[in-house]
């Protein structure tokens, strides 16, 4: 059963995916595209690139070389729509101060974006043991770019707790489901890379994190499906933060 090609392997790999493509759906059915975007375009890229690599995998006329490039491409686009996915969320986070948040995302999908790509060039041009230069490529660009995703993931929260900054719903499922896809496999890279564990253990390791994708998913579902609830709440006036200062100069530069 927790072999490769088995039949848990091949729903691991295909259902979430196709639960993915059913987000993207419910995100368009309920007018949601215009606020989370590229989180939509995300569900869609992200998936049909898997369903793609899977295909590639599983087509007995497709050679391993051909295999892994599919493999680099679809990384590649999934890292940097998983970036802009970011700036997306910062820029929500900053909806009362929107010069801010524009800036915000901005830089954080330019800056991502541009490190993402060096990424993928110097794990081109990286030597190593391994005589297959494109799988150990694709194995220090997988690291790099989930290094990069998890660094602006732990920005933003850092951010809006220093800031009293309040996420919306749907915001933080989308964050918390990239969170947990993020440490998942970086704690299992970091294991893998000290224990030197059996081929069997490396394909467990493999079936715990097309798991945890799943529940990625799953999680992704639920907030997108359960609307946010509106509390009423008496007005509270709090004092102006540094925020709020930054913004009306940043306004006021803009106009100039």
């Amino acid at each position: 059963m927790l072999q490769a090609h088995s039949p848990l392997w091949h729903y691991l790999w295909v259902a979430p995916n196709l639960i993915l493509l059913a987000v993207g759906w419910v995100i368009w059915k309920r007018g949601l595209s215009e606020q989370i975007p590229a989180f939509l375009s995300f569900a869609i890229l992200a998936s049909l690139g898997d369903l793609a690599v899977y295909a590639a995998d599983i087509a007995p006329f497709v050679s391993p070389q051909n295999f892994w490039r599919v493999e680099w491409a679809n990384l590649l686009l999934e890292s940097v729509l998983k970036v802009f996915v970011v700036g997306e969320l910062l820029s929500k986070l900053l909806t009362p101060y929107p010069s801010i948040g524009r800036l915000g995302r901005n830089l954080v999908s330019g800056i991502g974006g541009i490190l993402v790509l060096l990424a993928g060039m110097i794990a081109g041009f990286a030597h190593s043991d391994n005589p297959y230069r494109l799988i150990s490529g694709f194995h220090v660009l997988e690291q790099t770019v989930f290094i990069i995703e998890l660094g602006l993931i732990v920005f933003l929260f850092l951010f809006a707790t220093y800031f009293h900054l309040t996420w919306d719903r749907l915001s933080f499922g989308i964050l918390l489901g990239l969170s947990i896809s993020a440490c998942e496999h970086l704690a299992t890279w970091a294991v893998i890379a000290n224990a030197s564990p059996s081929e069997h253990t490396r394909t467990l390791f493999g079936f715990l994190g097309m798991a945890a994708y799943h529940l990625c998913v799953l999680v992704w579902l639920y907030y997108v499906l359960t609307p946010e609830k509106v509390v009423t709440k008496s007005v509270v006036l709090l004092p102006e933060n540094n925020l709020a200062g930054w913004n009306r100069e940043l306004e006021r530069l803009l106009q100039q």
